[in-house]
């Protein structure tokens, strides 16, 4: 039947005066298919380009967490479909836009510049004595050596002896074995968005990274440093293999507990155990920081010390300044039996001593101490490792570390604090060989000196309180239920906004903490790893809570405040304002200028007036631009009415209709009931089922014109206009003007424009509910951004109370049905016809809440009681009309 009427339709273009020879018509019904087929890929590709461009200006506000992956495989994936849309344009109209590849080549070269990993020559040595570093060498043994080895060699401070194996060392490693190529193909066929699959992802990158051999003279270099130090101290050494990394232990990203560190190693085991360190860079808690921090794998090559395992009998953390107030009046000692690593993996509870900061006036003084029950302590093993054995009865409740050894440790402190100039968190340890030693400083995230606190909010009466106590580990409050993790399987079904409550302090918690609203743990302190990284990532945190995890498994919903160190029942939401403005950890980060290097070629549109002699393949600047020309260019090629295009013009024709737009239809196989004459088509010669669904709903309700704008709304739209003149009217196209329909039967595509937004509706109906579907593409606006994001939640929370899935980055928004029945389908699409229509323009009003708030009353009443059956009711969810005026970003929160 289509090919009888494609036939009837080629007689009549040839007049009817001869019968056309059947081969000739057989080319040209082909050509006819495959000129659509092009044109409708394009379309598609168009679409899929432009929502890879709104994710990365969604991505560039810095609100969410992403990583190098997410940065190549967008600007990959968008570069791919820009070429596609190039592919499909010259396929379309061959020979006529020959300039385009080279154009795409320019602009991809630029972005492929921009997200090339960085490449580093291996030129430096392998290892470096202790005795040797200091910080000028940061660059090649890590900012956690390079410190150590300043406090040894400028300020004469006893640290551990031993090595650094290097950053060129590291790129060697890399190199003998091609691992950057193979980790980052990995990465990014993993596309590991789930914590799932970064633990997946995670233990394949180690398994690969400890299966490598080293390269032969590295081998060799650690084998030689490691025999030395044996020689000077004898059979018995045994040594700490520790993680530092280019930019661990940097103000504002300490990488705190996210590396590894082995103790008490044999000497024979340190190159296998160089390859573990190696590896734990891909460890989940490491990948997480970096992709919550915007730090690039290659930002942080590892190196790692190799030094002499200090026996301590006592040991701990030294902060210079209160990591809460900022006040330095007084040095923090936190103090435990045995090693540190109770300490800062949160799974002692440690005796906190304050010591007074003298001057000539005065000497340091011991001014308060809080000793703990200490019932366990981690120690070397008599081979190797450690172990955790308990405390003898008379140590427990004892000071681990008398007030003249914390004097003397606070003035080491403060000497380190003065000489880097900024307040310190010392790592420390005590032992009957080598007195106090410093394992490691590493400056402390602490408030000003002048930080003056405001006034915590105050709980209401009513409010009750489940538990208190502990320390405030990290300061402020936070809501969400409560969430009680045991082992690594449970951190996988954490839910988004959920308080952790955990019984230790662990660092691996620490992948959790961008979902976390609060933490609530049993023991552990403020000095640990992973309440340092609370406090970098603003999540509130109460440790060393007694009895927390019998209170909370299973109390729903409840409120930390940290600074009171009280938890209530439910959501107090008196408690949970603001107390300070939340840190934006991507802004500024590497891997947001990374992508803010790259969106600079992909999305700015400088493309804009078809009707200039500008506008051509070579003055694209960007992704933007050539997608721009195509689209153009693929209507004019497909639609215009020329002497070398005659049949395809013949098949797009005016929709005859009783409405204030222009509608233009092309028939892509047989959407047509009847051949229409000439250059028109009735609406009852239109055979497509999707397309009179889609049309039932734009006209159902005659447009009412604009809302009524006050002043601030038509100083928006005036505005938005200003700063993007491709919305401009004057600069519109043919097309751009026009509203066009591809259909078939069973298959209808429009793509509209209706004053500054723009709207892109794709629907299949079949008798198979398994091929059905409806899809809406709505972007743009007249208005400020702000308003023209309201406007695409208002829209998305309408939709979703139909069954779409929909998806809002700023103010694109994309929706999706799929699977429903044909009826349910055509309801569906009769919604979006309505929509697409009367939301025009309420992008101007949507930050006034009474005008808002009326718009969306008249939505829900012409869907229920003129396109949509009333019985939809309970479909659309109520919504406080405040929501729509705040701007707030959960407002249509899906």
């Amino acid at each position: 039947m289509a090919g009888k009427r494609l036939t009837d339709r080629l007689r009549a273009f040839f007049g009817g005066a001869q019968e056309p020879d059947q081969a000739e018509v057989e080319r040209m019904l082909n050509a006819h298919r495959q000129r659509c087929l092009h044109f409708s890929q394009l379309l598609a590709a168009n679409n899929r380009a432009l929502g890879i461009m709104a994710e990365i200006e969604e991505a560039l506000e810095g609100r969410r967490p992403f990583g190098m992956d997410f940065v190549r495989s967008r600007c990959t994936r968008c570069g791919s479909e820009v070429y596609a849309i190039i592919r499909d344009l010259m396929a379309l109209a061959p020979g006529r836009h020959d300039a385009l590849p080279d154009a795409f080549g320019r602009v991809s070269a630029e972005i492929g510049a921009c997200i090339a990993p960085a490449r580093h020559a291996v030129s430096g040595p392998f290892v470096v004595s202790m005795h040797a570093i200091d910080t000028t060498l940061i660059d090649e043994v890590g900012g956690k050596m390079a410190t150590l080895g300043e406090i040894g060699r400028r300020l004469s401070l006893p640290v551990p002896d031993g090595f650094a194996v290097t950053a060129s060392a590291f790129r060697a490693f890399m190199d003998h074995n091609d691992l950057r190529e193979e980790i980052e193909r990995r990465i990014q066929a993993a596309g590991a968005t789930e914590l799932s699959e970064l633990y997946a992802l995670s233990s394949s990158l180690r398994q690969l990274v400890v299966a490598s051999e080293l390269p032969p003279r590295l081998e060799a270099d650690i084998a030689e440093h490691v025999r030395a130090m044996v020689d000077e101290y004898g059979e018995g050494l045994r040594l700490a293999v520790r993680s530092s990394a280019i930019g661990e232990d940097a103000a504002g990203a300490t990488f705190a507990g996210q590396f590894h560190t082995e103790l008490n190693v044999a000497p024979e085991d340190v190159a296998d155990v160089y390859r573990e360190i190696v590896a734990a860079t891909y460890g989940v808690t490491g990948m997480s920081y970096r992709a919550t921090r915007g730090i690039r794998d290659e930002d942080v090559p590892m190196c790692v010390g190799v030094l002499r395992m200090i026996d301590a009998q006592a040991s701990g953390v030294a902060y210079t300044a209160d990591p809460l107030s900022g006040r330095r009046d007084r040095v923090a000692v936190h103090s435990v039996w045995g090693l540190p690593k109770g300490v800062v993996d949160g799974t002692a509870d440690a005796d906190v001593l304050h010591v007074a900061r003298g001057d000539h006036d005065a000497p340091a003084r011991l001014v308060s101490a809080h000793i703990a029950d200490k019932s366990t302590r981690i120690e070397t093993d008599r081979n190797e490792g450690i172990r955790k054995t308990p405390v003898p009865l008379e140590l427990r409740t004892s000071a681990s570390l008398c007030d003249a050894e914390a004097i003397r440790l606070s003035n080491m402190a403060l000497r380190i604090e003065e000489h880097f100039g900024t307040p310190q968190d010392v790592e420390w340890a005590l032992s009957a060989e080598d007195g106090l030693i410093i394992l490691q400083a590493r400056a402390l995230s602490a408030p000003g000196e002048d930080h003056v606190p405001g006034s915590l909010p105050q709980p209401p009466p009513h409010a009750r309180p489940l538990l208190a106590g502990g320390v405030t580990a990290s300061p402020g409050a936070g809501a969400g239920m409560a969430f009680v993790v045991r082992r690594d399987a449970d951190a996988l079904d954490f839910p988004r906004g959920a308080v952790l409550v955990a019984a230790q302090s662990l660092p691996c918690w620490a992948a959790l903490l961008p979902s976390a609203s609060a933490v609530v743990t049993e023991h552990g302190g403020a000095a640990g790893h992973l309440a340092n990284v609370a406090r970098e990532f603003d999540v509130p945190a109460i440790m060393g809570l007694s009895g927390a995890l019998s209170a909370l498994e299973g109390a729903g919903t409840v409120t930390v405040d940290a600074d009171s160190r009280t938890i209530y029942a439910g959501r107090v939401d008196a408690l949970l304002a603001p107390r300070r403005r939340p840190k934006n950890l991507m802004i500024g980060s590497p891997v947001h200028a990374t992508l803010e290097r790259a969106a600079r070629h992909i999305v700015p549109l400088t493309l804009r007036d078809p009707s200039s002699p500008d506008f051509r393949p070579q003055s694209c600047e960007t992704l933007h631009d050539i997608t721009r020309y195509c689209h153009e260019k693929s209507v004019d090629d497909m639609f215009a009415r020329s002497a070398d295009t005659p049949f395809p013009a013949m098949c797009s024709k005016r929709l005859v209709c009783d409405v204030p737009m222009q509608y233009w239809v092309v028939n892509l196989d047989d959407g047509f009931a009847n051949e229409p004459e000439g250059d028109t088509v009735r609406l009852a010669d239109i055979a497509s089922r999707p397309m009179l669904a889609l049309w039932r709903g734009m006209t159902a309700v005659p447009w009412a014109g604009p809302p009524a704008v006050d002043t601030r709304g038509f100083l928006s739209v005036l505005a938005g206009a200003a700063s993007t003149p491709g919305l401009d009217p004057a600069t519109r196209s043919d097309f751009s003007a026009r509203n066009y329909f591809l259909i078939s039967g069973g298959y209808v595509n429009l793509q509209s424009r209706y004053g500054f937004h723009f709207s892109t509706v794709e629907a299949a109906i079949a008798e198979d509910d398994a091929g059905n579907y409806a899809s809406l593409h709505f972007k743009g606006g007249g208005a400020d951004l702000p308003r023209r994001v309201l406007r695409a939640r208002l829209v998305a929370e309408v939709l979703e109370g139909h069954g779409f899935r929909t998806e809002v980055r700023q103010d694109a928004l994309f929706a999706r049905i799929e699977g429903f029945s044909a009826p349910e389908t055509e309801r569906c699409l009769a919604v979006l016809g309505y929509l697409i229509v009367h939301t025009r323009q309420l992008d101007m009003i949507m930050a006034d809440a009474t005008a808002a708030a009326r718009e969306r009353s008249r939505i829900k009443t012409d869907l229920l009681t003129v396109v949509l059956d009333a019985s939809d009711a309970s479909d659309m969810p109520e919504e406080p009309a405040e929501h729509l005026a705040t701007g707030d970003e959960t407002a249509f929160a899906k």
